[in-house]
């Protein structure tokens, strides 16, 4: 998995297949392919939410169906301003039922934009875990930019929190906010039964070949060289973009000396939230969770 991602992120290029374009004539989605910097192509999906902004309760909500906004056309400006980039777990692409019951529930906050990272779902290439990564994220960021967003706040979960953290510090976008859920603080951790199990999955021939032909994830045989800067290294550098670290009390995946870790290492900068009784990313995130992450990150974003 050799690459110059961990010491520079260049921009991707924001390059749109047209032949696989597919825009509603309402304004209510785009589907499309974009190319990173290293030539991979990431299935990626816009949708410009369907918001009002109620000056009375200073909060976002949902248009009613009947309203100028609700088809989507005449969306006010505060929700063409703000977007969010999110960046799915391990295993993941922008088609799973949670990624989109999450892209659901941010929709009432602004625009969103969900993506497959390399190796998942329709996108090319193959995972590097968190690696490369950053260059989808990069290419994700720089469409939502193009498309006329001056907010981006980025949202990832597990290896996608781990993504954004390294994204923000490696100033590969210029993002606004960052919300990092269930993500590792450092590299080659195996301390619980399920780590245990990704790494087998990462590192064995027949481990890759479940993750192909079981889990939709195409992984690359290539270890790490160099090793990319690990998530608590980059957490500092991301001052004074506002961070939230997010965090379940039951992860099953990484306890809760991880996300004490990257808090720590936010300083005054970062927020830390320990949720009582959730379990590990997108799946374990109950709705009221991310309706508190998009409030905070429409606070924060400006």
């Amino acid at each position: 998995m050799g690459t110059d991602a961990a010491g520079h992120v260049a921009r991707s290029t924001v390059r749109p297949y047209s032949e696989t374009l597919n825009v509603t004539r309402d304004g209510a989605a785009m589907r499309t392919f974009l190319r990173t910097a290293d030539g991979v192509a990431i299935d990626s999906v816009y949708e410009p939410g369907c918001v009002v902004y109620d000056p009375g309760k200073a909060v976002y909500e949902r248009a009613d169906e009947g309203s100028p906004n609700g088809s989507g056309k005449g969306i006010p400006d505060v929700s063409r301003r703000l977007v969010l980039v999110i960046a799915h777990g391990f295993t993941g692409d922008a088609d799973r039922p949670h990624v989109r019951r999450v892209a659901q529930v941010f929709a009432r906050y602004g625009a969103v934009v969900t993506f497959s990272f390399r190796g998942h779902g329709r996108s090319g290439g193959r995972s590097t875990v968190g690696d490369r990564e950053v260059l989808d994220l990069a290419a994700a960021v720089a469409w939502a930019r193009e498309l006329g967003h001056t907010r981006v706040v980025t949202v990832g979960f597990s290896m996608g929190g781990s993504v954004v953290l390294r994204h923000a510090a490696l100033d590969a976008g210029g993002v606004d906010a960052v919300v990092s859920v269930s993500a590792p603080a450092r590299w080659f951790y195996r301390g619980t039964a399920p780590m245990r199990r990704l790494h087998w999955l990462v590192t064995r021939p027949s481990g890759r070949l479940v993750g192909r032909y079981g889990l939709r994830t195409r992984i690359h045989h290539r270890q790490w060289d160099p090793v990319p800067l690990s998530p608590v290294e980059a957490v500092p550098r991301i001052a004074p973009t506002p961070l939230l670290v997010v965090h379940g009390d039951q992860d099953a995946y990484f306890p809760l000396d991880h996300p004490r870790m990257l808090a720590d290492a936010a300083g005054e900068h970062g927020e830390l939230w320990v949720e009582h009784g959730m379990g590990h990313a997108e799946n374990a995130a109950p709705e009221p969770l991310l309706r508190r992450i998009g409030d905070w990150a429409a606070a924060r974003a400006g």
